[in-house]
C-alpha cells in the first residue's frame, strides 16, 4: 500500500472529518446506519466489473475510513485502487482499516481535481455527495468524468430526497439507525433524486440508472460515454 499525501486544495467538506475524536468511531456507523451496507459494496464491485478488466484501475472518491477500499480489495484482489480524500484524519483511519497486508491501494490526500489525468477503469463515490454543495458536486463529478476511460462506470450512493420531505425521510433514517432524530442533518446540502441525476448528465455521464434505494439513501450507476 502506497501513500501519496499532499495538501488538499480546499478543506474537508465536513468539519467532523477533521476531528480525530469524531472520526474514531466512524467505521462502526455505516454498517449500522445504511440499509444493506455490505451488499452495497458487492453491488458496486459487480457493476464496475461488468466494464472494468480483472486487473483494472479503480478510483475511490472519499476513501477515508477505508471500509469501501477493504471490501473492494477482497472482492476484486487484482484491481489497483486509488483512494482520494481531503481529510488526512480519515485517511489515517483508512490505513488502519486496510491493515498491514499487501494491497494494491494508493492513498492520496487531496481532491479528485488534483489527481493526474490518468484514465481509470471505474470509480465509486459512496456516502460523500450529501456533504458537498452543488458547485463542489459539479467540480467533483467533472473531475471524475475527466479521469475515467470511455465506457467506464461511476457508482455513487448518498442521501437524496426532496427537501420538502426532509423531516419524514430523516425520521425514517433515524428509526432504522436507532439514533435520535438528526436535526443537524437538516443543514446538509441534500438534493432531490431528479437534481442528482441532472448533475450527473450535466457532467457528461450517460445511462444514469438507479440501482439502490434505502430510506433516505439512493444509489446510481452512470457511464462515461464512448468517444464518438
Amino acid at each position: 500500500m502506497e501513500d501519496r499525501f499532499r495538501k488538499a486544495a480546499r478543506p474537508a467538506p465536513c468539519d467532523p472529518f477533521a476531528d480525530a475524536a469524531s472520526v474514531a468511531g466512524y467505521a462502526e456507523r455505516p454498517p449500522r446506519q445504511v440499509p444493506g451496507f455490505a451488499d452495497l459494496h458487492r453491488m458496486a464491485a459487480l457493476l464496475l466489473a461488468e466494464h472494468a478488466p480483472p486487473d483494472g484501475r479503480v478510483l475511490i472518491v472519499g476513501a477515508g475510513g477505508g471500509l469501501e477500499l477493504k471490501a473492494l480489495a477482497e472482492l476484486q484482489p487484482a484491481w489497483r485502487m486509488t483512494g482520494v480524500d481531503p481529510s488526512a484524519v480519515m485517511l489515517d483511519l483508512a490505513r488502519k482499516t486496510l491493515g498491514e497486508g499487501p494491497r494494491a491501494v494508493d492513498l492520496v490526500h487531496g481532491t479528485v481535481e488534483e489527481l493526474p489525468l490518468e484514465p481509470f477503469d471505474g470509480a465509486t463515490c459512496i456516502l460523500v455527495m450529501h456533504f458537498l454543495d452543488e458547485d463542489t458536486r459539479r467540480e467533483t463529478l467533472a473531475g471524475v468524468h475527466a479521469r475515467l476511460r470511455p465506457g467506464a462506470r461511476l457508482v455513487l450512493v448518498h442521501h437524496s430526497f426532496d427537501r420538502g420531505e426532509a423531516s419524514t425521510w430523516l425520521a425514517r433514517y433515524a428509526a432504522y439507525a436507532g439514533v435520535p432524530y438528526p436535526h443537524g442533518m437538516l443543514a446538509l446540502p441534500v438534493l432531490s433524486p431528479d437534481e442528482d441525476e441532472a448533475l450527473l448528465r450535466a457532467a457528461g455521464f450517460e445511462d444514469v440508472d438507479l440501482f439502490y434505494a434505502g430510506f433516505s439513501f439512493r444509489g446510481w450507476v452512470a457511464v462515461r460515454p464512448q468517444t464518438p
